[in-house]
């Protein structure tokens, strides 16, 4: 009885957390839609030039933000579970690198191609392998925590060198200027290049509704065989859900990092592990504080827009040296 009372709390306060979550983010998106070089408010009354202004480019950008928050939060979460590292994070272990890798090399060798289908089936390959590659490794050579963190970093800072290269030898001024891109953005985003979402999102609602799963891999995989998973076939399909979700995230917007690692833990930390509602609160978290972020990006400095990424980055650093010296993402596990 005092579980089944404590189930039931538990289910109350992540109700209300829910709650919070959706009004702050409907907030952000009001936020986002306001602000700008000319301000004004979206419900109320428009003049022709503000429609324009907020149909064309601000309710594209702030619906990429929505999405692109949500699928990097979900796939952080759930690749936290899949690898079993509580560090675990597109852009920290090089998914993110290896899809924006495979984006470049395209654009490089063949630029008459760049069809937004294109470069997001060319993205979720790029980070399918990359993340194939390091559970291929950990599995052969058997690697603990640390060292699947470091090769993931290492997998980063590699498809990190050849982009840079790759930029170096290129006299295109159009993929110079991706550069930008690659730092985070979604400056310029067009409903053209929205359409993806409709892929996506169906996968992204998939992937919030298998928090019971991801529960039943932490208890370890003879538990969760007992419990009728087939672990290793979940894994793959997990694996390829969250390559699908990032491959689209960066054929959007580029490396954006952080959103997975910083939301799915201070979630965690104050309400606790149950992903059943974890990953439902990430996805939410995580597309409001992209929102919030892109619209600080844009007003921050009058003259020019800073990338997406670098203000995720300037957030996420300093609370992954929090967590680490707090102890609470222990690598050494």
């Amino acid at each position: 009885m005092d579980l089944l009372g404590l189930e039931q709390r538990q289910s109350r306060r992540w109700s209300r957390l829910l709650a919070v979550l959706f009004v702050l983010l409907f907030l952000s998106v009001l936020f986002s839609l306001s602000a700008g070089e000319v301000w004004f408010l979206p419900l109320g009354e428009l003049s022709k030039f503000e429609h324009m202004l907020l149909w064309e480019l601000r309710l594209p950008r702030a619906l990429s933000t929505v999405a692109i928050g949500a699928m990097l939060a979900a796939s952080g979460v759930s690749l936290q579970v899949v690898l079993g590292n509580p560090l675990a994070e597109p852009g920290i272990l090089g998914v993110s690198g290896g899809a924006s890798l495979f984006v470049i090399l395209l654009l490089f060798l063949f630029p008459s191609v760049a069809h937004p289908y294109v470069l997001m089936a060319v993205a979720v390959i790029g980070a399918l392998l990359f993340t194939l590659l390091l559970v291929g490794l950990s599995l052969w050579r058997r690697l603990s925590t640390p060292n699947m963190l470091l090769i993931g970093i290492a997998l980063g800072i590699l498809s990190s060198s050849v982009v840079t290269w790759v930029f170096y030898f290129s006299n295109d001024m159009n993929l110079r200027q991706l550069l930008y891109w690659l730092m985070g953005s979604v400056s310029g985003v067009t409903w053209q290049q929205l359409s993806i979402l409709i892929f996506l999102v169906p996968i992204l609602v998939w992937l919030c509704m298998q928090g019971k799963v991801l529960d039943f891999l932490m208890l370890g995989d003879v538990t969760a065989a007992q419990l009728g998973i087939d672990t290793h076939r979940t894994r793959i399909k997990l694996i390829g859900v969250i390559a699908l979700l990032v491959g689209g995230s960066v054929a959007l917007a580029g490396v954006i990092g952080f959103i997975g690692l910083v939301v799915p833990h201070i979630l965690r930390l104050s309400f606790g592990p149950s992903h059943r509602f974890l990953v439902i609160a990430s996805a939410v978290a995580g597309a409001g504080l992209l929102t919030l972020s892109d619209t600080l990006s844009r007003i921050l400095m009058s003259s020019t827009e800073l990338p997406v990424g670098v203000i995720t980055a300037s957030i996420g650093a300093p609370v992954f040296v929090w967590l680490l010296l707090r102890g609470e993402a222990d690598v050494s596990r």
